[in-house]
């Protein structure tokens, strides 16, 4: 038997069978590899050679039988400890019956005595859940409650119209509060209803500044007439002061509301109407006017972020109603009332653009005041121009000037440049003069038609002392004669006096108040004088003369009244002086030219003596009626030449209250002027024959002549 045993071992397998065998154990290294995929390995087997199916199936039942002994020897070699361990299972199991037994019962008694403490646990969990909810609920209450407060007052100022207060709270949401609680639904319905009721606001506050336009529009003529009755008041009460200040006896009076007047020879600076409006209240444009919707307008847009659009609208509404304002009525030249409406609008528009300028920060500016006001000075100076052009009542026109200088004075005092009104009033100034001009005319035309051309009669010292105080006369030849006697002039020469006196007071109602030197106003008032005389009053003169009714009775007169006149020139330029308190040695003082205009007037006068008495001559001359062929004279001089030669002889008594040259020149042209038609009267070519006796009569008419 042990020889068997130690029997030599096999042969070695040849060596592809070796090779062969290591390649399927590589294979089957592989199928037993859960890592690596199976068709690959496979398709390996298959394609190596031919046969291969066959041999792999072989080594692979090789394989199994292999691994079912491992198997076998494994659980060989484990059997009994199996087995002890099943002998040890069983013996534990009536152990864990018993033991699963007691478990059950006590789970039974646990479950019975914990079912009651589960329930109150689970109402424990149950508060502690709802507990937890609350606390969790009134801290986003919390939260959102501010919320809900500010937009419910949020929505109380809009119902009040507290609109900047609202975009204030609605800030105030949008930044602080609504982030908070933005997760929920009505903080996103809030949050997108913020921007619509912006929107709504800067609507209602657009509204708001229309309305405003409006009714600015409509205060404008009241606004305007307070500031320029309080401009006039200022303007009144300086020129009292000063005048005080001048006279140096005036005695001031205040009453209680701090009004002065001026008492002075019984006069009081002011009427009863003036300290009526000095007791009211002094009114301003905000007391007028409500201007709460532009600051309203103003800061909602500037929080809105919009400003620039809120005052290009507000600027060029502005704009638009200046346009308006500045349209006058087609009727306005026809009363001051249409005027002083004009005014007051304008002045009511330009306060109120004022007032916005200094109460808000940069709504408006200066330059865009600037601006509207010198667009609306081109325009008013353009107005005045046209319609003071229709005036032809100086009374009109001067209470037009007044006026504008109230306009110009109020405007100047709120800081517009008012120059060119001022020059404006220079060129209604000489319409002024050409209306009073034409207004004097017709005053010297009606003295002139009304004067009797006879020296006045004065009966009594009285009346004596009337005339003098109304005309420089002085005379002492005249003064020495009783009573009644006969002052050398006319009645028309006071009446013409005290109208050239009135002009000049009429001229200077004018020249005040245009702020000018009292030697501007002296060279003006001197001028206008000098118009009057050289224009208005020669022109009346020159008329008068030449008209067929005046007679040589009447043109003597005249050249005595034109003496009186011219003489009483001095006076006139005394009565300037003391008016304007401007020297009459002044360089530059402009004389008046009454002299050459009365010395016109008397050479008018004394060529149309010269004329009017040539002609009554002919007239007489015509009535000759010499018979040619008579025998010989009557011995006496002719009748009709006795009838010129009285006349003459009284006309010749009239002309000895001219001056000697006059008369004496007036003498000569008569003479001159007869003896020339005598001479014609004996060359007549008509003439053809003159008896002896016509010669002796016609001698005895020319010594008659001579003789007288």
């Amino acid at each position: 038997m042990f020889q068997a045993s130690a029997r030599a071992p096999p042969p070695s397998p040849p060596q592809e069978d070796i090779r062969e065998g290591k390649i399927y154990g590589n294979v089957f290294a592989e199928l037993e590899s859960i890592d690596l995929p199976l068709g690959t390995t496979l398709r390996s087997v298959y394609d190596d050679q031919p046969n291969a199916h066959k041999r792999f199936m072989e080594k692979l039942d090789a394989r199994i039988r292999n691994h079912d002994r491992e198997i076998e020897k494994m659980c060989n070699f484990h059997h009994q400890g199996f087995v002890d361990a099943i002998t040890e299972l069983l013996k534990v199991r009536a152990d864990a019956e018993k033991l699963m037994g007691q478990v059950t019962d006590t789970n039974r008694r646990l479950q019975d005595a914990g079912r009651e403490v589960t329930a109150q646990t689970e109402e424990v969990i149950r508060c502690r859940i709802q507990q937890r909810n609350m606390t969790t609920t009134v801290e986003k209450l919390q939260l959102c409650i501010p919320v809900l407060e500010m937009y419910s007052k949020l929505k109380e100022q809009l119902e009040s119209k507290r609109y900047y207060a609202a975009l204030k709270t609605m800030e105030q949401l949008e930044n602080i509060y609504i982030p908070r609680v933005s997760q929920y639904r009505f903080c996103q319905i809030m949050a997108e209803t913020l921007p619509k009721l912006r929107e709504e606001i800067k609507e209602i506050s657009m509204s708001d500044l229309k309305d405003f336009l409006e009714s600015i529009r409509k205060h404008s003529d009241k606004i305007g007439e307070t500031a320029m009755r309080q401009a006039q008041q200022h303007r009144t009460f300086i020129s009292a002061v000063q005048k005080q200040a001048s006279l140096g006896c005036a005695k001031p009076l205040y009453s209680l509301n701090g009004r002065t007047t001026l008492q002075h020879n019984g006069l009081v600076a002011g009427d009863a109407a003036e300290e009526e409006e000095a007791d009211d209240e002094v009114l301003t444009a905000q007391d007028l006017v409500d201007f709460s919707p532009v600051y309203r307008c103003l800061h909602i847009y500037t929080i809105l972020g919009d400003r620039e659009t809120f005052e290009n609208y507000y600027r060029k509404q502005r704009k638009k109603q200046a346009r308006l304002v500045l349209q006058p009525q087609s009727n306005m030249h026809e009363t001051v009332e249409g005027y002083r409406k004009y005014f007051n609008q304008i002045v009511g528009f330009f306060v109120v653009e004022d007032h916005i300028l200094h109460a808000t920060q940069g709504l408006v500016t200066r330059a865009f005041t600037d601006e509207l006001w010198n667009m609306a000075l081109s325009k008013i100076i353009a107005v005045l121009r046209t319609h003071s052009s229709y005036c032809n009542d100086p009374d009109l026109v001067l209470e037009l000037k007044n006026l504008i200088v109230i306009f110009a004075d109020t405007l100047q005092g709120y800081g517009f440049s008012v120059n060119r009104l001022f020059d404006l009033l220079f060129e209604i100034r000489d319409q002024y003069n050409e209306t009073l001009l034409k207004k004097w005319a017709l005053v010297f035309r009606e003295i002139f038609e009304q004067d009797n051309y006879s020296p006045i009669p004065v009966e009594n010292e009285e009346e004596y002392k009337s005339v003098v105080s109304r005309f420089p006369f002085h005379d002492a030849e005249i003064e020495k004669q009783p009573f009644p006697k006969k002052l050398p002039m006319s009645q028309s020469v006071p009446q013409i006096y005290i109208q050239v006196k009135e002009f000049i007071y009429a001229s200077l109602k004018f020249s005040e108040s245009l702020h000018r030197s009292s030697t501007e106003i002296d060279d003006m008032l001197r001028k206008s004088a000098n118009l009057l005389l050289t224009r208005t009053l020669s022109g009346c003169l020159q008329n008068l003369i030449k008209k067929p009714h005046i007679g040589l009775t009447e043109l003597v007169q005249i050249i005595i009244n034109t003496t009186h006149l011219e003489q009483a020139c001095k006076y006139l330029e005394d009565f300037i002086t003391n008016i304007t308190n401007v020297s009459p040695e002044t360089i530059h003082t402009t004389r008046l030219y009454g002299l050459s205009t009365f010395k016109d007037a008397r050479h008018a006068a004394e060529g149309e003596i010269y004329t009017k008495l040539n002609q009554k001559i002919d007239e007489f001359i015509q009535l000759a009626d010499y018979e040619w062929g008579m025998a010989e004279s009557d011995g006496r001089a002719s009748g009709y030449l006795m009838d010129l030669i009285n006349f003459l002889r009284s006309t010749f008594q009239v002309f000895t209250h001219l001056p000697g040259k006059v008369a004496q020149t007036a003498c000569m042209s008569a003479c001159k002027h007869l003896a020339t038609s005598l001479m014609q009267m004996l060359l007549d070519t008509e003439l053809k024959q003159i008896s002896m006796g016509a010669i002796q009569q016609f001698n005895l008419d020319v010594i008659q002549c001579e003789c007288e």
